[in-house]
């Protein structure tokens, strides 16, 4: 085993991804992409519990958590992910290793 501890080797990896996820999210903006047409995400509504319960597209329309849902199912909003959690299904930002873009990380609007 090297002199790095399992914590630095970690932490080292986790920078480095952050650091590539931040390099091809510049990339991205240079190459249109297939989502470059779609409406993404810019802030969020929370409850009393800090739930999401409303978002505000790019084109200024605010969703409630349902119809977000749907049209996230449907392909018309960029850069979100539905998955099945908790007999539910729930929204959550695509997995890309940049924390400031998680929809709990949005401005509120």
């Amino acid at each position: 085993m090297s002199e790095k501890s399992f914590e630095q080797i970690y932490a080292d990896y986790k920078a480095a991804g952050e650091q590539q996820a931040l390099q091809e999210s510049a990339g991205a903006k240079r190459v249109l992409s297939p989502d470059s047409d779609k409406e993404r995400i810019v802030a969020v509504r929370k409850n009393d519990d800090g739930d999401l319960i409303a978002f505000k597209t790019s084109s200024g329309r605010e969703l409630d958590y349902v119809t977000a849902l749907q049209e996230a199912k449907a392909g018309q909003l960029a850069h979100v992910d539905v998955f099945h959690k908790y007999g539910r299904d729930i929204l959550r930002s695509e997995p890309d290793g940049i924390k400031e873009n998680n929809l709990d990380q949005l401005p509120i609007f």
